[in-house]
């Protein structure tokens, strides 16, 4: 069976022979421990990649995000960043005055993707392959209205949120409908909506806000054959429930901090949880007891003939004799 029947089968609830996993190894662990970093990838290979952008025209971004200094994306959303190996934050947002609203440019140079590259790349792997784009409506309006004006503005509503919202939104449904038609396996969006124990605004202002574009981007997804798979910090119990209506396949969160038992009694077997580990305190200070107890915690809890895949973040502060622990648990037969 190959990684990509394997995760298949996962997401389909469908008995797969393992649990497929997935490493995601940021900059920092490469900085900081690269030969423990590529042993552990040359060990334990990812079941789960992600396409390049293959892009025929460069994005205008300078700088690099990772390295400590100023960087500027492909919007216009200049980051300074102290640490190397990590992304910094958007100290100046690009519209923290609304009078800049007519000078936006959306990044049409992400619109270039040449589809055959794409497809070449699909071909000639055997593990499941995830598009390179990630709409993350909410984390881009922080980043160009930046985050105490846009939590004002979604409780004042001015017209020119909803102006903003609609030029976003539609360039995602633009770029989401591109990658649709590639034989990338799933798409994938992302915006992180926890905090520790809450969500950063109401889960019925979520609904009434946001619920309606992620319906558009699932939709996309799922009339084309695609898997759609998300990620999201924090705290997001209260809207789970919202996500698997919508039909999304997978979901990347930090089930440690919700409660991983609870999450399994209510949504277990509804929805295949991509990960992942704790990286507040397991990863960065636990010892291979305390790894391989909550890797069974999660297993017994989420694992239903599928619906979990064996994920965890290589970053910063993580041991990487934990992240080695972790991926040597699932590195065995599943069982129901």
């Amino acid at each position: 069976m190959t990684p990509r029947d394997l995760v298949i089968r996962t997401l389909e609830f469908d008995s797969p022979p393992r649990v497929p996993r997935q490493m995601w190894l940021l900059p920092w662990a490469q900085l900081h421990y690269p030969r423990q970093a590529e042993d552990i990838q040359r060990r334990f290979p990812d079941d789960l990649v992600s396409s390049p952008g293959f892009w025929a025209q460069p994005l205008r971004a300078t700088g690099d995000r990772h390295r400590r200094g100023i960087s500027v994306d492909e919007w216009g959303c200049t980051f300074e960043n102290i640490q190397d190996g990590v992304i910094g934050e958007v100290k100046d947002p690009v519209l923290a005055d609304w009078s800049r609203l007519a000078d936006l440019r959306v990044p049409v140079e992400r619109l270039t993707v040449e589809v055959e590259r794409v497809n070449d790349f699909c071909r000639d792997t055997d593990r499941f392959v995830i598009s390179a784009v990630c709409p993350r409506i909410f984390e881009r309006l922080q980043f160009l209205r930046g985050t105490e004006n846009l939590l004002c503005d979604l409780l004042d509503r001015p017209s020119e949120l909803t102006e903003l919202i609609g030029i976003i939104h539609d360039f995602h449904l633009r770029e989401f409908s591109l990658w649709a038609g590639t034989d990338v396996d799933a798409l994938y969006i992302m915006d992180d909506w926890g905090a520790q124990r809450s969500m950063l605004i109401s889960p019925a202002l979520w609904r009434e806000v946001f619920r309606p574009l992620y319906a558009d981007y699932i939709a996309i997804a799922h009339n084309a054959g695609k898997y759609m798979f998300m990620h999201s910090d924090g705290y997001i119990t209260d809207i789970i429930g919202d996500l698997i209506e919508l039909g999304l396949n997978a979901i990347n969160s930090q089930i440690f901090c919700m409660g991983v038992e609870e999450l399994g009694q209510r949504f277990a077997g509804q929805i295949t949880f991509w990960g992942e580990l704790d990286r507040q305190q397991l990863l960065p200070h636990g010892t291979s007891d305390e790894i391989i107890a909550a890797a069974s915690r999660m297993k017994d809890s989420l694992h239903r003939d599928g619906g979990l895949i064996a994920q965890c973040e290589f970053g910063a502060g993580a041991n990487p004799d934990n992240v080695r622990t972790f991926f040597e648990f699932w590195d065995q037969p599943s069982e129901s």
